[in-house]
């Protein structure tokens, strides 16, 4: 009986991994992540004719998602903003605002910041001054390898959502204006 148990458990644990999972799209992720590569290995969808489109970014899991209605169509790896502790409640929390928000007109081949003395790629903005766009680049629109290396893997970010070279560039040269975008812990 116990191995019984034992069984029925790990099917729970893979059938519910597998539920949980956006659309299977674990086995078209690219491995090892290449900030120079599509996140995924297969061809992008046509944001312009697809139905229900929105985006989900998962702050924690370096992943940003792009739906059609409740289907996930397509998987990116995505670094967003570094972790920093609130000094209200002393919990450590993403410096990307996490809520509801939409694409609004801000879109562009390149963006700098001089403040922070860093640019980016291919860039589509979300939520005022806060965008999806490449990895990170320096003044002279190098990019900064250090920071694109934890592309998928930690924050890296001032705030925004950062993406592979390809993949910022088609969703910032495909996504509607008005595309609802949520970023959630």
């Amino acid at each position: 009986m116990d191995k019984l148990i034992k069984v029925v458990t790990v099917m729970l644990i893979i059938v519910g991994s597998l539920i949980l999972t956006p659309a299977g799209h674990a086995s078209h992720m690219r491995t090892p992540i290449d900030w120079q590569q599509s996140s995924e290995t297969i061809a992008y969808p046509d944001l312009q004719k697809t139905p229900n489109l929105w985006i989900k970014v998962r702050l924690k899991h370096n992943r940003t998602y792009v739906y059609s209605g409740q289907k996930c169509i397509y998987t990116m790896y995505s670094s967003a903003g570094k972790l920093q502790k609130d000094p209200t409640s002393h919990t450590t929390k993403s410096v990307t605002p996490t809520g509801t928000y939409t694409i609004h007109g801000a879109r562009g081949d390149w963006v700098y910041n001089p403040n922070l003395k860093l640019g980016a790629n291919y860039y589509v903005a979300w939520n005022g001054n806060y965008l999806f766009h490449t990895v990170v680049t320096d003044p002279n629109h190098h990019y900064i390898k250090g920071e694109a290396q934890k592309l998928g893997k930690k924050p890296s970010s001032p705030g925004c959502v950062c993406l592979s070279v390809p993949d910022a560039k088609w969703l910032a040269g495909s996504v509607p204006e008005g595309t609802k975008v949520v970023v959630t812990n």
